[in-house]
């Protein structure tokens, strides 16, 4: 039985990362941001690297969580945009 219910699980997760949306536009009053999340997921191979609890929309992600979150990875990373006109377009 514990063997089904970890099969379904991992199937419910693979399916759920399958049918994420390739593009996310995120609004924002100096220009919106367009986020690649198909290229993310493919170069990260781990969605707890930014979903911590489990894919799916990350709660409480605002300003804030995407400068911590996303520019410091970039930081990190030495790759991706840094500076602000570098993600948001107007």
């Amino acid at each position: 039985m514990k063997k089904i219910i970890v099969a379904v699980a991992l199937t419910l997760s693979c399916a759920v990362a399958a049918m994420a949306a390739d593009t996310i536009t995120l609004p924002a009053k100096n220009g919106n941001v367009t986020f690649n999340h198909k290229k993310h997921q493919e170069a990260l191979k781990d969605c707890k690297a930014c979903h911590e609890k489990a894919p799916g929309k990350i709660e409480g992600f605002g300003k804030d969580a995407a400068h911590k979150l996303c520019k410091g990875c970039h930081e990190t990373k030495k790759a991706g945009p840094t500076k602000c006109g570098e993600c948001h377009k107007k």
